[in-house]
This record gives structure tokens, C-alpha cells and sequence, in this order.
């Protein structure tokens, strides 16, 4: 037994240093660059260059500790906690980023196989798209009157170019010799979307996509920072300054970036899936 056991441990240790030996070149150089970067800032504080609390204030402010520890928490005195505060936010870009996503591609389409239509709408799409999420946000109140689907639109709205402009540069790039053995062989609209369309634009799809889910995230952190009455990890970020909680901010902002990271790296992970080449 205890043989079998020593064989076992030697087992696991020589495949986790075959796994670090594989893999320590992409792990160690992003671990060092962040130990780095929160050292500095920890300094930086410390000695007063800034006004900002350093990192080591998410743990040692009680409140935010306590925000830290109980994630799932619904409490009087500290609030709901961020895992809540950071599932209502995802869930409204959820929403919005999904009918983004169906209206970009399907608009897409239409645009990249009508020359016409396109000449005619893309001044419009590249005007719309560089107007900011925050603009959009009294724009949504005023036609709206509601906070709720204010914050959809502003998703909506700001996620729907990348994917819109995305498709339809990606159908208008499929070969011309598909397109001649789709005439030849006299496909239906439907077997030359399935066969031929989608899978020739499915990169440039993803693409559309994975910049769309970005910027859906970034615009419900600032729909729901200027908006009231409404759950969500921008308004938290927002009520913890006015309280002038900055190690609270901090941990939101942290929450933010580690959320909108996994998306990222969710889409990545997916698009590696279905369209591998470009998958990166």
C-alpha cells in the first residue's frame, strides 16, 4: 500500500512538472507583470505619489473585506453582495447582447448581399457606432421612461455595430468562385446561406461578436452608474463613492475587469470551437 501510494505521489508531481514545464512560459510572465504592477501601487500609496488606497485596502477595510468574503450575502447593514450585484448586470447584458447579436447578423446579411443597401445605410452605422454609451443614456430615459429597458437599449445599442458591420464585411468577402459553383449547382437562399454564407462569414462573425460582448459590458457599468433604482455593479461602484467607500470602488472595479475578462476569454473559447483558424 504505502508502494502504491509513493508510486501515486510520484505520479501526480511528475505530471504537474510536466504540465509547468509545458506551460510555465505563458503562466509565469502575466503572474510576474501583475505581482509588479500591484507592488508598484502598493508603493506608490504608501509613500503618498497618489491619493488612492492601495491594493491591500480590499482586505484590510473591514467593509470591504466583509464585501470580499460573503459574495453571496443579502445584508442590511453591507448590502447585497457583488456576486448578485454582478449576475443583475449580466443578466442585462445577457438580453441586450443577445438581441444585438440576432439583429447585427441578420441586418448583416441583408446589407453585405445588396450592394445598394449598403451604400445607402453604412454612413448611418458608422455614425451611430461612434456615438458613446453614456450619450445614449439620457437619449434611452427620455424615449423610454423606464430605467429597466433604458439599460437594455444603451446595451442594445452600443454592442449592435461591431457585429452588424462585422457580417456584413465578411459576406461581402466570400469568394467569387462559391458563389459561381452556387449558380451552377442552383442552390435554394436557404442551402447557399447554410452551405456556403454562414460558414465562409463565421470568422468575421466572431469577430463582430467578440468585440460586441466588450463593449455590452462596458455599457451596462455606465448606463447603471448614471441610472437609479436599479441593482447592478456600476450603481454599487457609483453609491460607494458617494459614501466615499474607494477601497469598495476598487473591488468593483475589480469585479468589472475579472468578469469582462472571462467573457472575452468565454467568446475566444467558443470561437476557437466553431471557427478554429481564427479562434485566437
Amino acid at each position: 500500500m504505502a508502494v502504491s501510494t509513493s508510486r501515486k505521489g510520484g505520479d501526480a508531481q511528475g505530471a504537474l512538472g510536466e504540465f509547468w514545464k509545458k506551460n510555465s512560459q505563458n503562466i509565469l510572465p502575466p503572474v510576474l507583470g501583475i505581482l509588479g504592477f500591484l507592488t508598484v501601487w502598493q508603493f506608490m500609496s504608501s509613500v503618498g505619489i497618489i491619493k488612492l488606497p492601495g491594493p491591500t485596502s480590499i482586505w484590510t477595510d473591514e467593509r470591504t473585506r466583509i464585501l470580499l468574503m460573503y459574495p453571496f450575502m443579502n445584508s442590511k447593514t453591507y448590502g447585497v453582495g457583488l456576486f448578485w450585484q454582478t449576475l443583475a448586470s449580466l443578466e442585462r447584458v445577457a438580453k441586450g447582447y443577445t438581441l444585438a447579436a440576432i439583429v447585427g447578423i441578420s441586418m448583416g446579411v441583408v446589407v453585405g448581399t445588396n450592394p445598394f443597401l449598403n451604400k445607402a445605410l453604412d454612413p448611418i452605422f458608422q455614425f451611430l457606432r461612434m456615438v458613446a454609451p453614456l450619450a445614449w443614456v439620457p437619449i434611452a430615459l427620455a424615449a423610454l421612461q423606464q430605467n429597466e429597458p433604458a439599460a437594455l437599449f444603451v446595451i442594445f445599442i452600443t454592442s449592435v455595430w461591431p457585429i452588424l458591420i462585422n457580417t456584413a464585411e465578411g459576406v461581402r468577402q466570400i469568394p467569387d468562385d462559391y458563389n459561381n459553383v452556387a449558380k451552377v449547382l442552383q442552390l435554394s437562399r436557404n442551402e447557399y446561406y447554410i452551405n456556403i454564407l454562414f460558414p465562409s462569414a463565421l470568422p468575421y462573425i466572431f469577430t463582430g461578436l467578440r468585440i460586441a460582448i466588450g463593449l455590452a459590458w462596458l455599457a451596462i457599468i455606465a448606463a447603471e452608474i448614471v441610472m437609479s433604482g436599479i441593482t447592478g455593479i456600476g450603481i454599487f461602484i457609483w453609491n460607494a463613492y458617494q459614501q466615499n467607500y474607494v477601497s469598495e470602488i476598487l473591488l468593483g472595479v475589480f469585479y468589472i475587469g475579472a468578469v469582462g475578462f472571462m467573457l472575452d476569454r468565454m467568446m475566444a473559447w467558443l470561437q476557437n470551437k466553431i471557427a478554429p483558424s481564427q479562434g485566437k
